[in-house]
């Protein structure tokens, strides 16, 4: 398991504070795992063998609490599940909450561990074990309220077991045990995931991680070249900040395409909108470099006024035309220019008549608009309006199956928009 914020928040007139939840509260505390006080730190630890091969080895008296498949309640606690869910990362997602009476963790600073194992029923001996350490400070013995602990998991498909407890330095144990099923509906079942059947693992703390490329499916003849253009903004355009989930989105997006068998060329075009300015730039290349991108993704500063861009009554609108003139207009065409980011509602679309200027381009465009509430906003943003005028295709990307079908619709179209175009070059270079 892995904690994207694992914390111990205290709980006062009902005011609570989460890594899920942040309410306000007078004297709301909140409590940081040990491993949390370096911001990049990962605060739940995956126990890996120290060679190829090996088993972890844990505590015995840790495995004879696990093994007894007992819910111990020497230090009293309350522990509910998380429902197993399909993330937009494509990786089922799960985990705990446990909240544990502040009184019993009064004193002069306690130490609470937690341990805990998942793994496939159908062969325990491909337990993932884990330990957490909370380190909790100084509490008077009158202190009011319950600590929360939360963990997460990641699991590809399957049905597993999950052994936890947890224990103070006097050695009393919460303990409890629990099954979980990672599964897809009957119409995702074809949806290839970035996890593997039976595979538990740790949350991915970084996502702009450079992995090595799994084409999903036989390989093709029909060696695609294509041209990426991402507005990296957050979801929400009230937002200051780009959140985990949008990013986790977007890149889910770029790996879901490159690791098509169609797939040769990749030629990457990050932007702002907001910003109006491009980001990072990738040419043609056999696979994202995500590591680049994340880094040049740090320099974006949303939220701050640009003096400069007040002075021009359309700024964003400029921008995304003369990005449209620059990379679609080009002389030179990929098999395909595709768009990807959340609606961008501008106050001034970018006319039509000059993106008809540019003329019939010879490869088709697509935009996957993400967009995880279409109903709150149902009318087309102005990257939609934009690719009119090149009878561009748009799809809406509202949950993990959407990304699926679209991109094999696409990808698809791509192909069949190659073949043709080679067919039309061959007769007319035969009329010749």
């Amino acid at each position: 398991m892995g904690s994207r914020l694992s914390v111990l928040c205290s709980r006062y007139g009902g005011f609570t504070g989460s890594s899920r939840r942040a309410t306000a509260g007078p004297a709301l505390i909140c409590l940081l795992a040990a491993f949390a006080c370096a911001p990049a730190a990962n605060s739940q630890i995956l126990l890996k063998p120290s060679q190829p091969g090996e088993r972890v080895t844990l505590m015995p008296s840790d495995v004879a609490i696990l093994e007894a498949n007992e819910n111990r309640r020497d230090l009293p606690c309350t522990v509910a599940e998380h429902k197993v869910e399909l993330g937009f990362d494509l990786r089922f997602h799960s985990g705990y909450d446990v909240t544990i009476p502040l009184r019993e963790l009064a004193g002069e600073g306690e130490v609470l561990t937690v341990v805990f194992r998942v793994y496939p029923i159908a062969d325990k001996s491909q337990a993932a074990n884990f330990v957490q350490h909370f380190r909790v400070p100084t509490l008077d013995e009158d202190v009011k309220g319950d600590a929360l602990l939360q963990g997460t998991v990641d699991l590809g498909q399957g049905k597993y077991h999950v052994d936890w407890l947890a224990r103070d330095r006097s050695e009393r144990i919460c303990s409890s045990s629990w099954d979980l099923e990672a599964a897809l509906t009957s119409k995702d079942k074809l949806m290839p995931l970035f996890i593997n059947p039976d595979e538990v693992t740790e949350s991915v703390p970084e996502p702009f991680i450079n992995r090595p490329l799994e084409r999903v499916g036989q390989p093709s003849p029909d060696t695609l070249a294509v041209k990426l253009l991402v507005n990296f903004a957050p979801q929400n355009p009230q937002s200051a900040s780009l959140q985990r989930s949008d990013t986790d989105a977007l890149l889910t997006i770029l790996r879901e395409i490159e690791r098509d068998p169609h797939i040769g060329k990749v030629s990457l075009v990050a932007f702002n909108m907001e910003e109006s300015r491009v980001i990072y730039r990738q040419e043609a290349a056999d696979q994202i470099d995500f590591a680049a991108l994340g880094k040049a993704l740090q320099t974006m500063k949303l939220g701050t006024v640009n003096v400069a861009k007040l002075a021009q009554k359309h700024a964003e609108t400029d921008f995304l035309q003369d990005l449209i003139e620059k990379e679609v207009g080009s002389s030179s065409h990929p098999d395909a220019v595709i768009f990807a980011g959340p609606k961008a509602m501008l106050a001034a679309d970018v006319p039509q008549t000059d993106l008809r200027r540019i003329g019939e381009i010879d490869c088709p465009v697509f935009y996957m608009n993400y967009n995880l509430n279409p109903q709150a906003v149902p009318w087309k943003d102005s990257i939609s309006h934009a690719i009119k005028p090149f009878r561009g295709t748009e799809y809406t990307i509202s949950r993990p199956r959407d990304l699926w079908l679209s991109t094999t619709e696409m990808v698809s179209r791509i192909v069949r928009a190659k073949r043709q175009h080679l067919l039309e070059g061959a007769a007319t270079g035969s009329e010749r």
